[in-house]
C-alpha cells in the first residue's frame, strides 16, 4: 500500500483506526492498544454507548426496535436494536468490561421477539445465535446452553440454515458464515474448544464451494456475492467469507487453503486503479448512524478488510 493510502485509512474513527495499525502497519502493540482504549470515548465507540437504554438495551428490544410493526415492516431490517448495537461494539473492539453489568441487566430484561425466550438462552435463528454466542462471551454472559446449540442444529452437509425450523434440510451459504464467524469468536475469546470440529466441518462446506459456486451447476451462489458493503451485518459476500478464513487462519495457525483462490481472485478485480474498494451498497433499514460512505464511493472500511485479506494471502502477514 502506498503512504497515501495508509494515511487515508488512518485518517479514520479510532474503532478503524486501531485495526489498521495492527493489521496493516504492523505497529507495535503499544501504538494500536492505546488507539483501541480511545473507542469507548470517541466516535462511534462513544456514540453507540450513550444510546444504550437504562434497562441495559438499545432501542427497547432484541432484535427489532420495541414498537416495530410488523405487518408494516417498510424497507429493510432496523439495525438499531440490542442484537445489531451489541455486535458493533465488540466488532469495534470495545473492552466488554466498559460495558459493566450489561449482560445482568439484559438478562432481566431482554426477551426475543421469537417466542418470548429468555436473551443469552438465544432463539431459533442460526444467524442470531450465533451473534448471541459471540456478544454473551465478550461480556461474560453464561452461553453455554447456547453453546451446545450449534453442533445439535447442525445439517447433515456440515453447515446451518436459519430455516431449519420450517423443515430445510440443505445448508445456506449466509447461515453457515454467520454460525462460524460466531464461533470463532466465543472460541478466541474464551478458549473453549467444544464447538472447535463443529466450526472445521462448516468451514468445509463453505470450502468445497470455494466460497462462490453452487456443488449442483457450477455457477455462482448467488449475484451479490462479489457486492461488498460496510457494515457486513449478517449478509453472505466473498469479502465476508475471506475475512472470517484469514481469521481462522491466523487463530488455527495453518497457512490460506488453496481453495479460496477464485474468491480472492474475485476481490482483487473490485480493486480500483488507485487501490481502493468502493462501497457496494447501504444496507436498507433504520440505523442510529451511518459508519461507511454510501453506494458507489471509496470505502476505508472495505479497502481496509480487503487489503489485510490480501496481506494475508500473499504472506505479508
Amino acid at each position: 500500500m502506498t503512504d497515501d493510502l495508509l494515511g487515508w485509512l488512518l485518517d479514520s474513527d479510532p474503532s478503524l483506526r486501531w485495526q489498521v495499525e495492527r493489521d496493516l502497519l504492523a505497529a507495535p502493540a503499544e501504538r494500536w492498544q492505546a488507539t483501541r482504549a480511545r473507542v469507548p470515548s470517541e466516535g462511534f465507540g462513544a456514540r453507540l454507548l450513550a444510546l444504550q437504554d437504562e434497562d441495559g438495551q438499545w432501542a427497547g428490544g432484541a432484535f427489532f426496535p420495541a414498537g416495530f410493526d410488523f405487518e408494516h415492516p417498510g424497507e429493510g431490517q432496523p439495525w438499531k436494536a440490542t442484537n445489531w448495537s451489541l455486535s458493533s461494539l465488540r466488532e469495534w473492539g470495545v473492552p466488554g468490561g466498559v460495558l459493566g453489568d450489561t449482560a445482568t441487566r439484559i438478562a432481566a430484561n431482554s426477551r426475543w421477539e421469537y417466542g418470548d425466550l429468555p436473551y443469552w438462552g438465544g432463539e431459533v435463528d442460526v444467524c442470531i445465535n450465533a451473534a448471541t454466542l459471540a456478544n454473551g462471551a465478550w461480556l461474560g454472559a453464561d452461553v453455554t446452553a447456547l453453546r451446545d446449540w450449534f453442533p445439535a442444529h447442525q445439517l447433515a452437509d456440515g453447515g446451518w440454515n436459519c430455516e431449519w425450523v420450517e423443515g430445510a434440510t440443505v445448508s445456506s451459504v449466509q447461515s453457515t458464515l454467520n454460525a462460524l464467524r460466531g464461533i470463532l469468536d466465543f472460541e478466541t475469546r474464551t478458549g473453549d474448544t467444544t464447538l472447535t470440529q463443529s466450526r472445521l466441518r462448516g468451514q468445509e462446506y463453505l470450502l468445497e464451494r470455494r466460497l462462490l459456486w453452487r456443488l449442483s451447476d457450477g455457477e455462482l451462489i448467488a449475484p451479490w456475492v462479489d457486492k461488498f458493503a460496510y457494515p457486513f451485518r449478517s449478509f453472505y459476500n466473498a469479502l465476508t467469507a475471506l475475512d472470517h478464513f484469514r481469521t481462522a487462519s491466523l487463530h488455527d495457525g495453518v497457512p490460506p487453503d488453496p481453495r479460496l483462490a477464485d474468491a480472492v481472485l474475485m476481490l482483487r478485480a473490485q480493486c480500483g486503479a488507485d487501490g481502493r474498494w468502493v462501497q457496494a451498497r447501504r444496507h436498507p433499514g433504520d440505523v442510529w448512524f451511518e459508519v461507511d460512505v454510501d453506494g458507489g464511493e471509496p470505502s476505508k472500511w472495505v479497502t481496509f478488510h480487503a487489503a489485510r485479506v490480501l496481506d494475508w494471502w500473499d504472506g505479508r502477514r
